[in-house]
Formats: C-alpha cells, sequence, structure tokens
C-alpha cells in the first residue's frame, strides 16, 4: 500500500508508504490525506500526525509522472496542481492540529505538505529542500508562501533558486521546526505532542489555529476583530468553564 491511515482513537496517523521511491506523492497519499481531513470532524479525534513508512518522508512529485504531464494541456496540467493545491486547502481548514513526523527529509510539494502542517518534528539529519529548480520546475502547494511566513527573504531565495538543502537544526534555530529528535524518533515525539493535545480543550485549540494562519494573511484590525468575536464566543462555552474552575480550584482540567 502506497498509504494508509492508523485510528489511535484519539488521533489519525497518515502513513505514506512509497519507500521505494523515497515517499514521492501518490494518488493514494492524496485519498488518505483527504480522507484523514473529513475523519477529523469528528468530536473524539485531538490531532493527525503526517509521517512516512520509509526513511524519507515525502520526495515530492514523480518526475516519471510529471514528465507525461507535457503531453497534456495547459489546463489539463492546471487541473492536476489544482488536485494537490485542494488538499492543502483542506488540510488549512482541519478542525485540528496537524503534526508532521519527519525522518529523512522532506523535498519539493513533501516540503509543501509538510509546512501545511500546524507543527514538524524532525529527526536531527532531516533536510529541507526545495527541489522544484533542480528538474527546471517551479514551487507549488502553497510553499512560497509557507517560506515567506517562516524564514527571512534571503533564505527562502536560495532554496528556491538552488534547490540547495537546509538541515533540520538550522530550520529549527529559524522556528521552522518545533523539535529536534533522534533519527528513528520522529513519530515517537510527534506522539507526545499529540498526547499534549488530547488533554487540552479541542473547540478552543481549533479556533487557535485558525486565527495563528490567518493572522499572516490578515490586518491588525480585521485581528482584533476576528480574536474579539473568537474570545467572546470561546468565554461563553463549556471549555472555559471547565478551564476557568480548574485553575481556581488548583486541579487539572477535565476537557
Amino acid at each position: 500500500m502506497s498509504a494508509r491511515i492508523e485510528d489511535r482513537g484519539d488521533r489519525l496517523i497518515v502513513w505514506n508508504g512509497n519507500a521505494e521511491k523515497r515517499g514521492a506523492l501518490t494518488p493514494a497519499l492524496y485519498e488518505a490525506i483527504a480522507e484523514a481531513m473529513t475523519l477529523a470532524e469528528e468530536p473524539r479525534i485531538r490531532a493527525v500526525i503526517l509521517t512516512s513508512e520509509g526513511r524519507f518522508f515525502c520526495a515530492g512529485g514523480d518526475l516519471n509522472v510529471l514528465i507525461e504531464r507535457r503531453k497534456l494541456t495547459e489546463e489539463v496540467r492546471r487541473e492536476r496542481v489544482d488536485a494537490l493545491h485542494d488538499l492543502v486547502r483542506a488540510m488549512r481548514a482541519c478542525p485540528v492540529p496537524i503534526i508532521a513526523a519527519i525522518e529523512g527529509g522532506a523535498a519539493g510539494a513533501g516540503l509543501s505538505l509538510a509546512l501545511a502542517c500546524d507543527m514538524i518534528v524532525a529527526c536531527e539529519e532531516a533536510q529541507f529542500t526545495a527541489a522544484y529548480v533542480k528538474a527546471g520546475l517551479v514551487p507549488d502547494a502553497g510553499l512560497t508562501a509557507s517560506l515567506a511566513r517562516l524564514l527571512p527573504r534571503p533564505l527562502a531565495a536560495e532554496m528556491c533558486l538552488l534547490g540547495r538543502p537546509v538541515m533540520a537544526m538550522r530550520f529549527a534555530e529559524l522556528g521552522a521546526v518545533n523539535r529536534i529528535c533522534a533519527n528513528g524518533k520522529a513519530l515517537d515525539e510527534a506522539m507526545m505532542l499529540a498526547d499534549t493535545l488530547a488533554a487540552g480543550p479541542r473547540a478552543a485549540q481549533g479556533v487557535i489555529r485558525q486565527l495563528v494562519a490567518q493572522a499572516y494573511e490578515t490586518n491588525e484590525a480585521d485581528q482584533l476583530d476576528a480574536e474579539r468575536d473568537a474570545m467572546a464566543r470561546a468565554a461563553g462555552g463549556d471549555e472555559a468553564a471547565e478551564g476557568i474552575a480548574a485553575f481556581l480550584e488548583k486541579r487539572k482540567p477535565r476537557f
């Protein structure tokens, strides 16, 4: 199988199983991620983890597939790219946090998918590469937007124009990676993050991830209004009642 979903009750793990091609994108992976985004609507789900069964998170598009697209019309090629972009949009709209657990590295559209997640855990030897230019291609799946939010412009330009890899530690120093772990331990570290999320207030976390995501594209006045409305709703909810009571009673909240 080139992709599958593992249901752990309070979290979903999407496994990219295309190990023989370093986790290159497949229709099965698209379907698995899309299905996970739908399943994440269930109240029991508190987090989604994206990871790989092989030694590399995702190498991006399969060049053997991409070379065949030269034979298609530009309109059809546009539709194929939109299918990937729809996947990124679905990830952005997910009601629960998404964690990327990265072994080996992420390249091309694989890097785009990793950066579409809310948090990233990477093994110490992982490399992040905007590899498109090496194949005469250009970034897609929101990569330039994600890099612009996370990195200084000179580094984003170097990654995209030269295709040079950036090590996980460097990405972490710039704030683009949340946790660095020993090789082979990325999923374990991601699971610990998911444990923390599972103990928290699901609805509030969903609103927070939306506020954080939109803050990069919204002016301060509109963001203030969005935070006002979100806080007004949250303050009247059951999660706030339990969280405040637990704080005042000096106990752990039961969300």
